[in-house]
């Protein structure tokens, strides 16, 4: 509850207390604080033990961080039944991203690697630049888009 609570913080308000409330009186706010937090805890579970009731038994794993959207979507992704974890191990990420840069740059996936201009030890020269369009292709139009 209070993490971000450094030393110094805790000591000064140990010191403003006793300024505020006086040695005497300290102990007695003390107790009159954590009975108030007690009966407020209590009072919170046993709301969520009558929610839980008034839901039924199909909700018997029913937990209240489940409505954080946070921990409801890590809990969803995790699941088995999905399949989800299959799906993630399959994927290769670079061989997608070369089939993306492929076809964006309108190289064809299909085709052999030899048909791409090479230097003597087989690496692909990229200082090369492509040959230009014939000058009677005209770019695709598209009536839609425009």
């Amino acid at each position: 509850m209070f993490n971000d609570i450094g030393s110094f913080e805790l000591v000064t308000l140990i010191v403003l207390a006793v300024l505020v409330f006086g040695p005497d009186k300290l102990p007695k706010v003390i107790q009159d604080v954590t009975r108030t937090i007690r009966r407020i805890r209590e009072f919170s579970e046993g709301a969520k033990q009558d929610i839980r009731q008034e839901l039924g038994p199909e909700f018997k794993d029913f937990e209240f961080e489940d409505l954080n959207p946070k921990t409801f979507i890590r809990k969803q992704l995790d699941n088995e039944d999905l399949g989800l974890k299959e799906i993630r191990n399959g994927f290769d990420l670079k061989k997608e991203m070369a089939e993306v840069t492929d076809a964006v740059n309108g190289h064809d996936t299909d085709a052999a690697p030899a048909a791409a201009p090479a230097t003597p030890g087989g690496r692909v020269d990229m200082t090369k630049k492509p040959e230009p369009p014939a000058a009677d292709t005209r770019p695709p139009f598209d009536a839609d888009a425009t």
